[in-house]
């Protein structure tokens, strides 16, 4: 069966999309929850106020696509290709979500749920957190190196596990990087 192949166009409130290559394609409300997006490729793409929740993504693409307040709960971002994998998220709902093992470089994170998220083994180098909250998520062998957590806050970060040579965070989010050890920090 012939893969479709859609360039420039624009998707209101869809929720039933054909199998194939969507290129500078603009997804309005659409409802994607429990979709089978598997092989799926999207390139230049902005998703705006759609529901992604617990959609099979094995070998999707996702590259240079932008999610914008975007509800994406449990999804397994590690199934995708990871070739050229790129995105950003931008007032996001990803909680229970994973990036096991994903290798997704500068990749920006703003005003997004990231609670409960998986980033254990990801190469999260120079990616930045603005405003999130982490409550929950597992860093373990992350590399966050260069990464910027100043405005994000309720992680849970052990430095002698994860990579954060260089990682930026505030004087308020220190405690993050602490609280394994049982200590009491005040003002």
């Amino acid at each position: 069966m012939q893969e479709a192949f859609i360039q420039d166009k624009t998707f209101d409130k869809n929720n039933l999309l054909a199998k194939g290559e969507y290129e500078n394609c603009i997804f309005n409300s659409c409802d994607y929850a429990n979709s089978d997006l598997s092989g799926y490729k999207f390139i230049g793409c902005t998703f705006s106020s759609c529901n992604l929740s617990l959609a099979k993504l094995n070998k999707t693409v996702f590259r240079d696509t932008n999610f914008k307040e975007c509800k994406m709960l449990g999804l397994r971002f590690d199934n995708c290709n990871e070739f050229g994998l790129s995105f950003s998220f931008d007032g996001c709902q990803l909680n229970h979500s994973s990036f096991y093992k994903t290798k997704i470089k500068k990749t920006i994170f703003r005003n997004s749920q990231l609670q409960e998220i998986d980033f254990a083994e990801a190469d999260l180098t120079s990616a930045v957190f603005d405003n999130c909250d982490m409550s929950m998520a597992v860093f373990n062998h992350t590399l966050l190196e260069k990464a910027d957590l100043r405005t994000s806050y309720n992680y849970s970060i052990a430095p002698e596990v994860n990579r954060i040579k260089k990682a930026r965070f505030s004087i308020s989010g220190l405690s993050g990087l602490l609280d394994k050890y049982d200590i009491i920090i005040e003002n």
